[in-house]
């Protein structure tokens, strides 16, 4: 190993050069972090952010950092610390993993305030570029040998590692483990550099699907402080650090604890999360972020095979592409009145009005039951220039009552109620108008099959297109249509009855063979058919006359 680097009468520690490499690289990764939350940042009141806030948070959480993992260091063993203070204070050598996080820690709390956003969301901001900077920090421990390796392997792993060069040589640690002067030991560092990259991987990954939709606030620093803590306590098991209490190092207890703090801090902010109701998290993640357009994750269908052709905002309002049809169907058949239910974000709803702008008259009367996100939605119309086309209202579907005919009738509010809401409005629905009613995939069978239910009570006429949700385009059937229909549904079952009738006689008359066949015995079978087929000529021409009469 390369304890230090010797540029002429110049002497660089590895370990430095590799901690200050680490911070460089880790400002980099926090400022990429801070730079794709730019917009969702800059809607937080009073944010003070700056293009470069991440290299300043990273100077300064370093220094504190590097602050608390010296004092850490030190004071894990206070009889050498108080016997000779100064140099251990200013020793190039010993920083404890958990006083660096202690350090920064203390530090984040006072930037979070400074820059005015909220704690839980900067730290999950923090986290990935954390991981970083302590991963390629780890390879400042394995090039100066500093102890930090693991203990002499018990088996011949091609990976073993030798430090006779060390800070801390292995060929003193070796003796004192009882093994010889030139054995090797678990490279830890190494280990530490590979899982704390992988666990920064899966950070920034959690920090890119809370872009895209609602996640609590914390969740992130929560699972960093989880899965760090695991993997530094299974390290300790391979690391010659001393143990203190019950068999366990320092730092296991305080990865312990951080697993603690995390598991309970993770568990009480997603139930928090969760008991708000799912709209409720999407328009707060709206309000914090912004509409956010994405591919479409919902799952294949027979009817629609690729989802990810298509897009959309959240996972409640409708496709980016149905919301396009929206505004071309209003465009095109000119209607005077619509009416939506389901107001939710409000995309819909201004994609409708303005296909009425586009026309030049007419309006959208749209509802929503839950008031918070109804409050959302008419601040959103408020903001848009539309509102002129539009009539909100905070009320049931099932409840709302509207003047006129409806000439176009777009169904996206709860499921359940889709098929309700459209029996309800259907009288006041031009003949000549649409119907639309959304999530009719084959997935989601409810509205699917009531539409279809509704189609078999000749009530509309169904189409059903093919987009990753479903959708449903209808007309209403006027009451000739219906009865058209109903006709035909009957001629198969009228025809079937007709043959039906055709054959009572004859049936009757073999009945009749048979009976006179068993009374003569079995001799007179001719006589017996032709019997029976006068006795059958009879019957028929009796009920003949009778139906002309």
């Amino acid at each position: 190993m390369i304890p230090f680097l010797h540029l002429g009468p110049i002497t660089i520690p590895t370990f430095g050069l590799m901690v200050a490499t680490a911070l460089l690289v880790s400002a980099y990764v926090l400022q990429a972090d801070f730079n794709r939350r730019r917009a969702q940042l800059e809607r937080i009141p009073g944010y003070k952010g700056q293009r470069d806030e991440g290299f300043l948070i990273i100077g300064v959480a370093g220094i504190a950092g590097l602050l608390g993992a010296r004092l850490y260091h030190v004071l894990e063993s206070p009889s050498e610390f108080f016997a000779d203070p100064w140099n251990l204070l200013f020793s190039r050598y010993g920083f404890a993993w958990f006083g660096g996080f202690l350090g920064g820690f203390v530090a984040l709390v006072i930037l979070a305030r400074r820059l005015k956003i909220p704690l839980l969301e900067f730290l999950d901001i923090c986290s990935p570029a954390a991981c970083v900077g302590y991963a390629i920090g780890r390879i400042g421990c394995l090039l100066s040998g500093d102890g930090d390796y693991g203990r002499p392997t018990t088996w011949h792993w091609p990976w073993g590692m030798a430090f006779p060069h060390g800070v801390v040589p292995t060929t003193e640690t070796c003796v004192q483990w009882g093994w010889p002067s030139d054995c090797r030991v678990y490279p830890t560092p190494l280990y530490e550099f590979f899982i704390w990259l992988a666990i920064a991987a899966f950070l920034w990954h959690m920090g890119t699907k809370s872009l895209r939709g609602p996640k609590a606030r914390g969740e992130i620093f929560c699972n960093y402080l989880i899965l760090t803590g695991i993997a530094r306590f299974l390290i300790e098991f391979i690391r010659i650090n001393p143990r203190s209490f019950f068999g366990l190092s320092n730092a296991q207890a305080a990865s312990l604890l951080s697993i603690l703090v995390g598991a309970v801090l993770l568990w009480r902010i997603k139930s928090r999360f969760h008991a708000l109701k799912k709209e409720r998290r999407i328009v707060e993640h709206i309000a914090a972020r912004g509409d956010v357009l994405q591919p479409e994750y919902h799952k294949p269908t027979p009817e629609c095979p690729h989802p990810e052709r298509w897009h959309m905002y959240d996972s409640m309002t409708a496709e980016a592409e149905v919301l396009d049809f929206l505004k071309a169907i209003v465009t095109t058949i000119k209607p005077e009145l619509v009416v939506e239910t389901g107001t939710f974000s409000g995309l819909s709803t201004l994609r409708i009005a303005e296909g009425l702008k586009a026309n030049g008259f007419g309006r959208v009367i749209t509802c929503e039951y839950d008031a918070k996100v109804f409050a959302a939605a008419k601040d959103r119309f408020a903001a848009s220039g539309l509102a002129e086309w539009i009539d909100a209202r905070n009320e049931s579907s099932l409840q709302m009552k509207v003047d006129g005919r409806i000439d176009l009738l777009f169904c996206d509010s709860d499921v359940p109620i889709r098929d309700q809401e459209v029996r309800r409005f259907l009288p006041q629905v031009n003949p000549y108008g649409l119907i639309l009613m959304h999530d009719a995939s084959s997935a989601m069978q409810t509205v699917r099959e009531a539409a279809l239910r509704m189609e078999r009570e000749g009530l509309i006429s169904v189409v059903l297109l093919p987009t990753p949700r479903g959708l449903v385009v209808a007309q209403r059937r006027e009451p000739a249509e219906r009865a058209s229909g109903e006709s035909q549904r009957r001629e198969p079952a009228e025809r079937a009855s007709g043959e039906s009738q055709r054959r009572e006689p004859a049936q009757r008359a073999s009945a009749e063979e048979k009976r006179c066949a068993r009374a003569s015995g079995g001799g007179r079978t001719a006589k017996c058919r032709r019997g029976g087929s006068r006795k059958l000529l009879r019957e028929y021409r009796r009920e003949r006359r009778l139906k002309n009469f």
